[in-house]
């Protein structure tokens, strides 16, 4: 079985909720200012839907581990190979809004995650299927940001 990005998503902001309690201390954001967490998980979910999107537009696979159907290099795919890692990254950033160091510990596991696995997966798969007009958009795209 493999895991989904967004369900290593759901598993991680349970832990960060629960390392929260666990490990109370020590607080690195306190409030108002750990507020800006609910800016940053809101901006995560916007940029994670937005990225989908195109995919729905073109009718292809957006599920990791399947075959891609088409390559898709328009909107926020013109600035950032992987919209919705970043994405989810900022929304999982949004721990900020719980002001203890633990949680983001699963922030750094999930953009490391993602980097060396997810992506990794995924540009093989897109360079096989698509051979130079992928290598042609990797060039000219960065990978984050």
């Amino acid at each position: 079985m493999r895991l989904l990005p967004p369900i290593l998503v759901l598993i991680l902001l349970v832990a960060m909720i629960v390392l929260r309690f666990a490990a109370p201390d020590p607080v690195v954001v306190s409030y108002p200012y750990n507020l800006a967490g609910m800016v940053l998980a809101a901006a995560g979910l916007l940029v994670t839907l937005a990225g989908a999107r195109p995919f729905g537009h073109v009718g292809t696979n957006i599920r990791t581990f399947n075959e891609p159907g088409a390559l898709v290099t328009d909107w926020l795919f013109r600035r950032t190979r992987n919209p919705m890692y970043l994405g989810f990254v900022l929304l999982l950033a949004g721990a900020v809004l719980l002001g203890t160091a633990t949680p983001f510990l699963a922030v750094a596991l999930f953009a490391i995650t993602a980097d060396r696995w997810y992506t990794a997966f995924e540009e093989r798969a897109l360079e096989r299927k698509f051979g130079e007009d992928y290598a042609a958009y990797r060039r000219g795209t960065r990978r984050w940001i």
